[in-house]
């Protein structure tokens, strides 16, 4: 029988999917790639750190509902008709939030990134709808591997980006790429409707044409028997006195009621999902303590990665990249410009034992500036580019540098924004490591542990990995790449693990109302954690390094424990997460419908979205787990 994953437009599909993702994973981590760009650009506030982090939590927030009943929109109005509503949210998200940026206003931000939560997560449920119904048999892994490694470029992209856009240009520029992009993303979602739709109707062309073929021949069939046994249609009469039709005609009066009643039930009853795809979260009552570990252990360790990511930028900078100035360093004159056309001649960094040498700077870090400045526009021809009127500060410091005002820039502090913009270009190179290991390293690891099993043990390591990367950055000035390929490693091991768990954890008829409920706990902790990132923040002093780090450990430190409470009550229930996938079980098909995929045996494989909720069994062959 003819399906779509028979039609060569499949991989037109796979293309366009790919790239839609791509820019909504672009537009997701502006934010965190743009972070001292944005510090240095909002109102200065001894608060900045909470509101940034606020981006964060609210675009969590609608996910704490939506994974508990969302789902089914999809199933219900069709993944293609979706996937161009949510890039719509997605469009409509990354708009506002760049009217945001523009008019320096974060609350119209945060309704920004409440608009873009709506979507963002709900286009990956989508996108992995889409691709499992053009994909089937073992080209479902490779579609969906295809799919995170695209999708996961526009995360690369944008920390490579974003930051030379916002030196080189102005940061609203970087942020309204993101619109433009989740625009793109939008318009591609739509020819996917449209490729979809015309599939629809030449498979449903070509099914009416093998139907006419076999009711043609079924019916002659038929009267050839009738003939043969002497009746003849036309007449004999019913029981009424009327005479009988022939086979053909009440094959065909049937078949044009059947279309007919199922035309008007189409139409008269649009986006109606079955009982049985409803989450009831009533079954919570029935889940075992096993199941509830991993929903502990999901929440702290997401805790501990994606907050990270949230605000690795800062943390790099102030580690190792932009650290603070020498000490023992002055400037020659305290008041005056260190460097730019408002400076004549220099202002060299003195050491401040008073012999008059030169002060060395390390490449990594911080220049000195100026302890005071007081320029207005009548003190420059070029002031009609500045930002401002005027420029007085008694006790300057480094939160009323903007680099990205020409004053700064290129008038006054030229040598620290220049150091500045390039350590940050170098921090946004230094956070894609992660997402390039995610993309190349998730399918891998996804195999390995469907043929070893042992998932509360690799859980573990993962958790213990990241408690040696934290420990790492918390407690030395070391390079910053092994940290972040740990970083990379943990993640995508995490995730090719936990996914394919819960199903394990809990009886099959539950597993939707599962899934949902521990993405939803998740996202209480991705809106819950950036805040108590930006408290503990505060509370250093305005410092990452090391209590912010100290509190990333402590999230590593409870993986690591409920991974060991889990190894062990494991143990004692059956070890179904330390078998190996096929090792027993019953097969599953997941939704009942036609052309869903049925699991042979344990229903251990899991394609997910980022934190969005979709997961879709599939055979072990076929596993494919991408990185959250």
């Amino acid at each position: 029988m003819m399906r779509k994953s028979s039609l060569r437009a499949r991989w037109l599909v796979l293309s366009l999917a790919c790239v839609v993702m791509t820019g909504s994973y672009y537009a997701y981590d502006i934010p965190s790639a743009l972070h001292q760009q944005l510090q240095d650009y909002m109102p200065h506030s001894p608060h900045f750190e909470t509101q940034f982090n606020l981006l964060y939590t609210v675009y969590s927030i609608p996910n704490v509902i939506l994974p508990l009943f969302g789902g089914n929109i999809v199933d219900r109005c069709g993944a293609p008709a979706c996937l161009a509503l949510f890039a719509f949210f997605t469009l409509l998200g990354s708009s506002f939030l760049s009217i945001g940026v523009a008019s320096k206003s974060w609350y119209i931000m945060y309704i920004g990134r409440f608009v873009f939560g709506l979507g963002g997560e709900s286009l990956c449920v989508a996108q992995s709808t889409i691709l499992s119904e053009w994909f089937e048999g073992k080209e479902v892994a490779f579609a969906m591997g295809v799919g995170l490694a695209v999708s996961r470029s526009g995360s690369i992209l944008n920390n490579v980006w974003s930051p030379k856009i916002a030196n080189g240009a102005r940061i609203e520029t970087a942020f309204w790429l993101g619109a433009v992009l989740t625009g793109m993303s939008l318009i591609l979602a739509g020819i996917i409707t449209v490729v979809d739709r015309r599939a629809v109707k030449k498979i449903w062309k070509r099914r009416r044409r093998l139907d006419d073929g076999l009711e043609s021949l079924s019916v002659a069939l038929l009267e050839d028997a009738e003939r043969a046994s002497g009746q003849t249609a036309g007449g004999d009469t019913d029981e009424n006195g009327d005479k009988k039709k022939s086979m053909r005609q009440r094959e065909r009066e049937s078949n044009g009621n059947n279309v007919t009643a199922t035309a008007v039930t189409t139409a008269e009853t649009p986006c109606v999902a079955s009982a049985e795809s409803e989450v009831h979260i009533k079954d919570v009552m029935k889940f075992g303590p096993l199941f509830w570990l991993l929903a502990i252990s999901c929440f702290v360790i997401y805790g501990c990665v994606l907050p990270f990511n949230n605000v690795a930028s800062g943390i790099l900078l102030e580690r190792n990249l932009f650290t603070s100035p020498p000490g023992n360093c002055r400037l020659q004159s305290s008041d005056e410009c260190t460097l730019g056309y408002l400076q004549e001649g220099t202002n060299p960094s003195l050491d401040s034992n008073g012999d008059g040498s030169i002060c060395h700077v390390a490449p990594t870090q911080a220049p000195l500036l100026p302890s005071s400045v007081n320029f207005t526009t009548v003190d420059s021809d070029k002031s009609h580019a500045w930002e401002e009127t005027s420029y007085i500060y008694s006790d300057l410091g480094p939160h009323n540098v903007d680099c990205g005002d020409p004053f700064w820039l290129e008038g006054c502090t030229k040598d620290y924004c220049t150091k500045q913009n390039d350590a940050t270009e170098r921090a946004g190179e230094i956070m894609s490591i992660p997402y390039f290991i995610s993309a190349l390293s998730s399918p891998l690891l996804g195999h390995v542990v469907d043929k070893i099993g042992r998932r509360a043990q690799l859980a573990t390591l993962a958790s213990s990995i990241l408690l040696a990367v934290h420990l790492t950055m918390a407690l030395s000035d070391s390079s910053p790449i092994a940290p972040m390929v740990g970083q990379g490693i943990a993640y995508s091991l995490y995730a090719s693990v936990l996914w394919p768990s819960v199903p394990l954890t809990v009886a099959k008829q539950f597993t939707g109302t599962a899934f949902g409920v521990i993405t939803s706990i998740q996202n209480i902790g991705l809106a819950i954690f950036p805040l108590i990132v930006a408290a503990v923040y505060n509370a250093s002093g305005g410092k990452y390094i090391p209590n912010v780090e100290f509190f990333f450990v402590s999230c590593a430190v409870a993986g690591v424990v409920v991974g060991v409470f889990m190894i062990r009550l494991d143990r004692r229930t059956g070890g179904k997460l330390y078998a190996a996938s096929g090792e027993g079980g019953d097969s599953v098909v997941l939704n009942g419908n036609e052309g869903d995929v049925i699991v042979g045996r344990n229903p251990v494989g899991s394609v997910r979205d980022r934190e969005a909720g979709l997961f879709d069994d599939v055979e072990d062959e076929m596993y494919f787990s991408p990185l959250i």
